[in-house]
């Protein structure tokens, strides 16, 4: 059953600002750049797992340094039912859809990690405030597919929506595959073909020119649900997959196994123009960045083009700790690649105008297990300890470890949050559930690089009406870096 609130008529398209006649989005990447600044951020906010009997919600950030209410939660949307676990977003219709006059970014896609619900918001009757228009019910979703625990959503040219589910309703990885909704949300049928599921779910993009989508692998439900386990890797239940999929025909063409040096492949990106044929996969827990490419066969190959090695540390669960690269995205203009490590707490700007050769450009410490004042200690190689200044932010200090990031159009501004699981937030940063997460700014020199903190914004989700929430990834209005495909 496909639930829905009351339909509103469709508003212009006014807010995707730089669409004209066309359809949502921009025509190419780089005339992105030239879109409008971001006024408004929607942020999924989590009680799910922290103990707190409250719907999470969809949170309106103003960040628009010109308006009254910068820097503050302006508008809360909480979702009917409990224990959803908002987690990842995406749009119905993003710049792939900008050839379709008649297709209009209006719903934001919210998939329930835990719940299996997947919400579709309106954001176009009132930007501010947006609204449920209705929810696809993960009973529907398993009776027809077999498909739980929805994670990514990507729109399609065609206005479809495809979602990536990480597994069935048992928690097992083996029941994991794609969604495929229609323009209005109703179930049309699994994406890929009989027998081409992937070994693990999770992120995945695709590249039309190149006629190629690839996924990634994090681990099955039934092991990462109840936080992090070493010996679950150990017995198998986590990835070091990549699935290259023949595009739009959803055949497994390759799998890649990365190794020990890709384990955990989370977020991937191909390179945002079109015609590229490379990109990029972090290995969270092997704390790689990994760059794939297509050979000369049509085949597809992988190189570790960087290493974030892990630090010797006393008074922690591991005599190492690795840097955990949970998020990384691409500026528009496919110059600088940013990522996190979110145990590590410094976040990092690599240009990467030679593909094969990221060049460190910036790094900045804003939170991480290691912030000076932490039990925990790094061991250089001199056997003396070590911890990182972090700074306060309008007199509050940093928690957590920097975990998903969002960059401005023009890339000089990127934003980030600090909550990654709930399970995995208790474990690894306990006061996260006492205290809430934030949303912090760094500034970006776009021209030498560099990062450097904005000492204006910082949206502290401690303060919330129905108490300290966590909160995770972040959308502008009008589409961004990691939401929008061009085709």
């Amino acid at each position: 059953m496909v639930t829905n609130t009351e339909v509103i008529s469709p508003a212009s398209n006014g807010v995707d600002g730089g669409c004209c006649k066309s359809g949502p989005g921009y025509a190419t990447p780089l005339a992105a750049m030239s879109g409008p600044s971001e006024k408004l951020i929607y942020v999924t906010a989590v009680y799910s797992g922290t103990g707190r009997e409250k719907p999470d919600y969809l949170a309106t950030v103003d960040v628009d340094p010109n308006s009254p209410t910068y820097s503050t939660v302006i508008h809360r949307l909480p979702m009917p039912f409990l224990g959803d676990e908002l987690h990842h977003s995406g749009w119905n219709s993003c710049s792939s859809c900008h050839g379709d006059a008649s297709a209009d970014r209006r719903f934001l896609v919210l998939p329930s990690l835990i719940s299996g619900r997947i919400y579709a918001i309106d954001t176009k009757a009132d930007p501010r405030a947006p609204s449920l228009y209705k929810y696809v019910d993960p009973k529907e979703i398993a009776d027809k597919t077999g498909l739980a625990y929805p994670h990514t959503a990507h729109c399609l040219a065609s206005g479809e929506i495809l979602v990536s589910c990480l597994g069935d309703e048992e928690g097992n990885a083996k029941g994991n595959g794609f969604l495929l909704l229609d323009s209005d949300f109703n179930i049309k049928s699994r994406w890929e073909k009989e027998g081409h599921s992937p070994l693990f779910g999770y992120d995945f993009w695709y590249q039309p020119r190149h006629k190629t989508m690839i996924s990634t692998s994090w681990g099955a439900p039934k092991a990462f649900t109840k936080g992090f386990d070493l010996q679950h890797v150990a017995d198998g239940l986590y990835g070091s997959h990549l699935h290259v999929y023949s595009w739009p025909g959803g055949e497994m063409k390759q799998l890649i196994d990365l190794g020990p040096t890709g384990m955990l492949p989370l977020e991937i990106r191909f390179l945002h123009d079109p015609s590229k044929d490379t990109g990029y996969v972090g290995g969270a827990l092997s704390s790689n960045m990994i760059r794939f490419f297509k050979n000369s066969d049509e085949t597809w190959g992988h190189e570790v083009v960087i290493q974030v090695k892990p630090l010797k540390v006393e008074n922690w669960i591991l005599p190492e700790m690795p840097g955990l690269i949970t998020d990384f995205l691409i500026s528009l203009d496919d110059r600088f690649l940013y990522f996190v490590n979110w145990l590590h707490g410094d976040i990092r700007q690599y240009n990467i105008e030679d593909p094969k050769n990221p060049v460190l450009t910036g790094q900045i410490w804003v939170g991480g297990l290691l912030q000076k004042g932490s039990p925990v200690k790094a061991v250089g190689e001199d056997g003396n300890t070590f911890q990182y200044d972090v700074p306060q932010i309008k007199g509050k200090s940093l928690r957590g470890g920097p975990q998903m990031i969002q960059l401005s159009l023009d890339g000089k501004r990127l934003y980030a949050t600090n909550s990654l699981y709930s399970a995995w937030d208790r474990q690894f940063y306990p006061e996260l559930m006492e205290k809430g997460s934030h949303i912090i700014q760094l500034d970006v020199d776009t021209e030498k690089g560099g990062l450097s903190i904005n000492p204006d914004l910082f949206v502290d989700f401690g303060d919330e009406p129905e108490g300290p929430a966590l909160a995770h990834e972040m959308r502008y209005p009008g589409g961004d870096c990691t939401s929008d495909i061009w085709i």
